[in-house]
C-alpha cells in the first residue's frame, strides 16, 4: 500500500472564487492534501444554482473543500474574513480588483496585513491595457484566434470544454506550490495574478511561434497542411466512426497490409515520405473505401495489435463504459449534500503508480461556518452576524 502523497497537509487555503477558473484552482491544491475552505455569500455560491452544462460546475470543482458563509457587504463578515485570513497561507480569489478595495481585501492591503499570506488572483488578464476588461473562456478564445483555429474558415469555434478555466486553474495552482517553496525560505508570501487571456496566448502559441518563423499565418486546424500520408476520421461499414493515423514508414506499410492495399506498398508514386503526403488527395480515399468494408470491432482489435494509432469517435459520457478509465483509480466518488454520488476523473498523474482519488464531497452551504469560525474565536452572536441572511432566490 503506497504511503498517502498529501505534500500540503497542514497547509490552509482560503478560496473566494466561483465558476471554474479559481475553483479548479482550489480543487488541485486539496487533491495535494491542502484544507480547502470556500468562503460563500449568504444565499451559497451561484454556481450551485446553475442547470443544463452549468449544472457540474460547483460539483466537479469544489470536491473536498468546507464551506463557510460570510456576508462580505458587512462590516462583521469583512472582520471575519480578516480573522480566517489570518490563520491562512494561501488566498484564492477572483473578484474583481475594485470590489476587492472597497473591502480592503486588496493583494496590497494584505500583503501589508499579512505578510506570509500568499494571494492567488484569478483574473481575465494580466496588468495591462485589458486589465480592467470582463473576460470569458469563449471570450479569450476568439481573442487570442485559438477559436479561428478550431473551426473552418469563416466559422471560428470555441473548444470542446472550458479548457481555460481549468488551465488557468492549474497555473494558478503551479504558482502557489512554487510561492510555498519560496516562502519556506524567505518567511515572505507573494502575489500571484493568474491571466485567463494569457493562459489562452499559450495555448495558441505554437501557431503564433510559427508564423513568426515562416512569415505566414497557419490555416484553421480543419484546413491544415498534413504532415502524415494518413491522419483522418473514416467511417466504418457498421455505421460507426474512427480516426486513423499512420505518420511512420512501419504504419504505412502495416495499414496498406492490413486493409489489402498492398498495391499502395509498392506504387512508384510512393516511395516516399512526401510522396505519399503529396498524394493524399487519391490515396485517402482508397484507405476509405476499404476501411469503410469492415466493422469498427474488426478493425480496432487489429489496430490495436500492430500499433496503428486509431480511436472511435467517443462522447464524453461514453468514458463511464471506457475500459481504461474505469481501472482502479481512474475516477473519483463524491458525495453531494442530498445524498446523490457522481463520478469524475482522477488527477492525470500517478504517484509510486496510484492515481490521486481522494476529491471528496461536496459541502452544503455554509455546513463549516460555526466550528471554523469558533476556531478563530469567534462567538455565537459573532458567527450569526458575520454570516448574514441569505436573500431568496427568484423562482
Amino acid at each position: 500500500m503506497a504511503e498517502p502523497f498529501k505534500p500540503l497537509e497542514g497547509i490552509r487555503v482560503v478560496e473566494m472564487s466561483h465558476m471554474i477558473m479559481g475553483p479548479s484552482c482550489g480543487m488541485f491544491l486539496g487533491f495535494l492534501g491542502a484544507e480547502v475552505i470556500k468562503v460563500e455569500p449568504p444565499e451559497g455560491d451561484k454556481t450551485r444554482h446553475l442547470s443544463g452544462m452549468g449544472r457540474p460546475m460547483f460539483p466537479l470543482f469544489n470536491r473536498g473543500k468546507k464551506s463557510v458563509q460570510l456576508d462580505l457587504k458587512s462590516d462583521e463578515g469583512q472582520a471575519a474574513l480578516r480573522k480566517l485570513l489570518a490563520t491562512a497561507d494561501v488566498f484564492i480569489e477572483n473578484f474583481r480588483d475594485q470590489s476587492l478595495a472597497r473591502m480592503g481585501a486588496d493583494g496590497e492591503t494584505l500583503r501589508r496585513e499579512f505578510p506570509g499570506l500568499i494571494v492567488a488572483s484569478h483574473k481575465g488578464f494580466l496588468r495591462g491595457p485589458y486589465q480592467d476588461r470582463t473576460a470569458l473562456d469563449e471570450v479569450v478564445q476568439m481573442m487570442t484566434g485559438l477559436a479561428y483555429m478550431t473551426g473552418p474558415s469563416g466559422r471560428p469555434l470555441r473548444v470542446g470544454s472550458s479548457a481555460n478555466d481549468i488551465m488557468g486553474g492549474l497555473f494558478g495552482a503551479l504558482s502557489v506550490l512554487a510561492a510555498l517553496l519560496e516562502r519556506k525560505d524567505t518567511g515572505k508570501g507573494r502575489n500571484l495574478r493568474i491571466g485567463l487571456f494569457e493562459n489562452c496566448l499559450l495555448l495558441v502559441a505554437q501557431h503564433m511561434v510559427q508564423f513568426e518563423l515562416e512569415g505566414k499565418s497557419p490555416p484553421p486546424m480543419p484546413e491544415r497542411d498534413f504532415s502524415w500520408p494518413i491522419y483522418d476520421i473514416f467511417d466504418t461499414a457498421d455505421g460507426g466512426q474512427v480516426f486513423v493515423g499512420a505518420v511512420t514508414e512501419g504504419q504505412w506499410t502495416a495499414l496498406c497490409r492490413l486493409l489489402d492495399l498492398t498495391d499502395l506498398i509498392d506504387d512508384p508514386r510512393l516511395q516516399t515520405r512526401m510522396d505519399q503526403i503529396n498524394a493524399r488527395d487519391w490515396t485517402v480515399p482508397i484507405v476509405a473505401r476499404a476501411i469503410a468494408a469492415r466493422d469498427a470491432d474488426e478493425l480496432l482489435k487489429r489496430f490495436e495489435e500492430i500499433g496503428i494509432p486509431y480511436s472511435p469517435i467517443a462522447k464524453p459520457a461514453d468514458m463511464y463504459e471506457n475500459p481504461h478509465v474505469m481501472r482502479p483509480g481512474g475516477l473519483a466518488t463524491s458525495r453531494m449534500p442530498d445524498g446523490s454520488t457522481f463520478r469524475a476523473p482522477s488527477l492525470p498523474f500517478e504517484v509510486d503508480g496510484t492515481m490521486l482519488t481522494g476529491g471528496g464531497d461536496l459541502p452544503s452551504i455554509g455546513q463549516d461556518t460555526d466550528i471554523v469560525l469558533a476556531e478563530i474565536g469567534l462567538d455565537a452572536a459573532a458567527i450569526e452576524a458575520a454570516r448574514g441572511k441569505p436573500k431568496a432566490r427568484a423562482a
